[in-house]
């Protein structure tokens, strides 16, 4: 089945004339338009079709690059020129933008044929894809869980074959942890590896954009088609800071022997699932098998990641949201009195309960009085924490090549069990946080399954992180793993 396939596999079809890009473009979305996981929140055959025609004549003409002609969908977070972009979010419901994100028109300018904008929580914000304004994405694995989130929608398509290729985004983990969920394979760059322009800000410290597939060979040929510096983006490195373009899939095939892997004893104590933690140690063993070395690290002010993040991303939230108040473009609410009136209402009916929640505590810890005693407080524990990645993966005194550990200390959870205890949303993100605020790059790839009657069926995602510009390394390290295991070929029953 052509679904079944890898991004390189189709590519290959694609480039010895098996396959046209049409047929492939048509076969995806019939599979997208039977799909009952809510996963697409708008898709236009037309427009899909009319690329995919186009990348037929580059494919006939000899220009095509290794891409031309391969499905990709956006989540709905980046901005694109003739799809809607609404950021999951009813402030948003019915914009489209007049240009398209950075990321999206490299894509396209590769080739790619875009099949559609992917649902997702609203303006990023949620680890479960529950608090979308278009309703939750179901887990392909399990309908009764989660897919993760922020970036559910993408990693469901994956899972459930709907799409080869995505782009994700990832502020505290929103990559890494629905790649762990639904059991494929994501990473987060390093912090201004990938631009920004027309990503629909949450916390602009901390946003990335990445790829996710089902195969870490795919995400380096995504990544290699999507990094690069951007002089329309402020944060982006330029090439005097790294930012320069790269092949990732250069050191796919390198050996692990000699790879020191440092394992935090911080990820593995207390609220850790058995379950979850007997297949990453699984994954470590057969690193063990592979040549490498584990070695025992701390990470002592991983704890305080959850505190500082929900300072910070908070407080930068609440400045980027300013915008939406009505008055240019999006949700306008009726009735309203005055300018004020109009204000209050639009807000209070266009973002969604958990928005609202992370607006009030960013104004809060931005106000006079509280400024120093919270957010410069957390700042300064995110130099801690970066200080802490610092101390085991840099310099001559680095006692480890990588970091590995848990995505997320369970697996995916029901639909609906965790909307009322916002708290708990934010604890699964711990394993993730830390490495978003020290600006690193990590990913996560399958390595197993949860057990018992519930978890059986829900995959375990074993996170690696690395040092700064580190991705190339990380990717073969996965690509070796990939080798040697089969958890990356597993497709949900029915595919």
């Amino acid at each position: 089945m052509i679904h079944t396939k890898t991004l390189k596999e189709l590519s290959t079809l694609l480039q010895s004339k098996q396959l046209s890009a049409t047929e492939l473009a048509t076969h995806y979305l019939d599979r997208i338009e039977a799909s009952d996981l809510n996963a697409f929140l708008h898709v236009d055959r037309a427009l899909t079709l009319a690329q995919a025609a186009d990348a037929d004549a580059r494919l006939a003409a000899g220009h095509a690059h290794a891409l031309t002609g391969v499905p990709v969908a956006h989540k709905d977070i980046f901005v694109t020129r003739d799809w809607r972009s609404t950021a999951g979010s009813k402030m948003l419901a019915n914009y489209v933008s007049p240009f398209d994100a950075t990321v999206v028109e490299k894509l396209h300018g590769v080739g790619m044929v875009h099949l559609g904008k992917l649902n997702c929580d609203e303006f990023a914000m949620g680890s479960g894809n529950e608090n979308s304004a278009f309703g939750a994405v179901k887990n392909p694995w399990d309908k009764r869980a989660v897919p993760g989130g922020s970036s559910g929608g993408s990693a469901a398509a994956v899972a459930a074959r709907l799409a080869p290729a995505v782009t994700g985004t990832d502020t505290g983990g929103s990559i890494r942890q629905p790649a762990s969920f639904c059991g494929i394979t994501g990473i987060k760059p390093t912090y201004g590896r990938v631009s920004r322009f027309g990503m629909i800000a949450f916390a602009s410290s901390l946003d990335q954009g990445g790829p996710m597939a089902q195969t870490a060979e795919d995400c380096a040929l995504l990544l290699s088609a999507m990094a690069g510096y951007d002089e329309r983006d402020s944060t982006s490195l330029t090439p005097e800071q790294g930012g320069v373009h790269e092949d990732f899939t250069r050191n796919l095939n390198e050996p692990l022997k000699g790879l020191r892997i440092g394992v935090p004893k911080e990820y593995f104590g207390e609220g850790l699932a058995a379950d979850v933690e007997a297949a990453v140690r699984a994954a470590l063993d057969k690193f063990v098998e592979l040549g490498a070395t584990l070695v025992d690290i701390s990470l002592p002010n991983t704890a305080l990641s959850i505190p500082a993040y929900y300072m910070i991303a908070p407080a930068e939230a609440s400045s980027n949201l300013s915008r939406f108040d009505g008055v240019r473009y999006g949700f306008r609410a009726e009735g309203y009195k005055d300018l004020q009136d109009m204000y209050k209402k639009t807000r209070a009916q266009g973002f969604g309960p958990e928005v609202q929640r992370r607006i009030m505590v960013g104004t809060y810890v931005l106000c006079h009085g509280y400024y120093d005693a919270y957010y410069v407080k957390a700042q300064k524990i995110r130099r801690l924490i970066a200080d802490d990645f610092a101390r085991v993966l840099s310099g001559a005194d680095a006692v480890c090549d990588v970091i590995m550990g848990p995505v997320a200390p369970t697996v995916a959870w029901d639909l609906g069990a965790q909307t009322d205890d916002p708290v708990k949303n934010y604890l699964a993100d711990i394993f993730t946080l830390s490495t978003s605020l020290a600006g690193l790059p990590g990913m996560s790839i399958p390595c197993g399954f949860g057990t018992g009657d519930t978890n059986a069926n829900r995959p375990v995602g074993l996170q690696l992180i690395g040092n700064y510009f580190a991705e190339a390394k990380l990717l073969n390290i996965a690509h070796q793993y990939q080798q040697a295991t089969d958890w990356h070929t597993r497709a949900p029953s029915g595919i």
